[in-house]
């Protein structure tokens, strides 16, 4: 996935081209965590506030973002927000407290969830063929609808070819078959579950399964089915042709090379994004969201297991990690699991996720990030937010 020249979600730690109207050279959007990471709020005897500002500090005078944003939550208690650096390089505005950032690929596990909320209405089956929705929509060479199933799409392991790898140079609205047609020009990748490997094009095949099923916009399920549910107050997918961030948000930027200046690239048409990466949300909405669905109130009990059952995904998120429906599982520091995304769009990256203790932390950087000691630093903010010693492990409940 090296070296393309289209907009991607990109892997974690890998570059890619854009198009050049929205960024002159290489950068993305992206999936995923980095490294294993340890998710708590700050304790007195370990990461204290000061620790975890300390963090982003760094990540704003040695990282090169512009501003970094954190939300650490322990099982049952508050969100700590934190903030460093600037807001709004061109006025000097300070960085909102606990402001909308573009999350990307995160906005996968959303879909996924929706799916599953539809199987376990009996309306949808993760082993049906994707035929059995989109009758003779999804054929190409090597590409056949008849043989790729739900599960495939949501597991990364259909071979469908990576459609953001060849969209055109113009920034414009594209309409969900539209980037799905992009895809069916190119080859498959692989037979349907024979490897694992991340393709957008999976999640934009999920989302208008989601659309056939029930008959409405696939934003609108998101929103009645995860959002209203579990409030997310600050949480939201931008309708068509919104370029904006609603709420009070910190700036996204763009910078090519260290030698040249940082560009704001905030407002843009997402919808190249769509199911794989459109939402827009807050580290703090973020934790909750994962911590209701790990906490089985958004999906009953067996449809939780099936999210949870996971593949080898180390090639692009890391040692340990693996990849269920939707959701990405990564071995801790100190032992155990933590279950997250993580995301990145054009101007903001997102990392973080939950442990099996129950222990929530986010953390965005407001540009993207293709310097490894960057990246290091990244992770070394969440790893501060991140020091727990419970052994609670999160309950099992039915979602309502």
């Amino acid at each position: 996935m090296r070296g393309q020249k289209r907009p991607v979600f990109r892997s974690p730690g890998r570059r890619h081209g854009t198009r050049r109207q929205i960024l002159p050279a290489a950068v993305a959007m992206t999936v995923g965590l980095m490294t294993p990471l340890a998710l708590a709020p700050p304790t007195a005897s370990a990461a204290g506030p000061d620790t975890v500002q300390q963090s982003l500090n760094a990540l704003v005078r040695d990282g090169g973002a512009p501003a970094a944003l954190a939300s650490v939550k322990g099982p049952g208690g508050r969100d700590r927000t934190y903030t460093a650096g600037t807001g709004d390089l061109a006025t000097g505005a300070p960085v909102p407290v606990d402001g909308q950032v573009r999350i990307g690929s995160n906005t996968k596990t959303f879909v996924a969830v929706v799916v599953l909320q539809l199987v376990a209405e009996r309306r949808v089956s993760l082993d049906a063929f994707v035929d059995t929705y989109l009758p003779g929509l999804v054929r190409g060479k090597g590409i056949d609808g008849r043989r790729i199933t739900v599960r495939h799409l949501l597991q990364q392991t259909s071979g469908l070819p990576e459609y953001t790898s060849h969209l055109g140079d113009d920034v414009r609205y594209y309409a969900p078959r539209e980037l799905l047609a992009t895809a069916l020009r190119h080859p498959a990748d692989f037979a349907p579950g024979k490897r694992w490997k991340y393709s957008n094009t999976n999640y934009v095949l999920a989302g208008l399964i989601v659309q056939k099923i029930t008959g409405r916009p696939l934003a609108d399920e998101i929103d009645r089915h995860i959002i209203q549910r579990v409030g997310l107050r600050h949480t939201y997918f931008p309708a068509p042709g919104d370029a904006t961030i609603r709420e009070p948000h910190p700036q996204g930027y763009y910078q090519e090379s260290a030698q040249t200046p940082l560009r704001d690239i905030t407002e843009m048409d997402p919808s190249w994004g769509w199911a794989a990466g459109q939402m827009i949300s807050t580290n703090s909405d973020l934790n909750r969201f994962f911590t209701a669905l790990l906490t089985g109130r958004l999906l009953p009990a067996s449809q939780l297991a099936r999210m949870r059952s996971t593949v080898p995904a180390e090639a692009t998120f890391g040692p340990g990690a693996r990849y269920g429906l939707g959701l990405v599982s990564r071995p801790l520091p100190c032992g155990g699991l933590s279950w997250g995304h993580g995301g990145s769009f054009p101007g903001y990256e997102t990392r973080g996720g939950v442990t099996e203790a129950g222990r929530a932390a986010n953390v965005a950087v407001t540009v993207q990030l293709t310097d490894e000691a960057a990246r290091r630093s990244l992770e070394h903010a969440v790893d501060t937010a991140s020091v727990s010693n419970t052994q609670q492990t999160l309950p099992t409940k039915h979602g309502g």
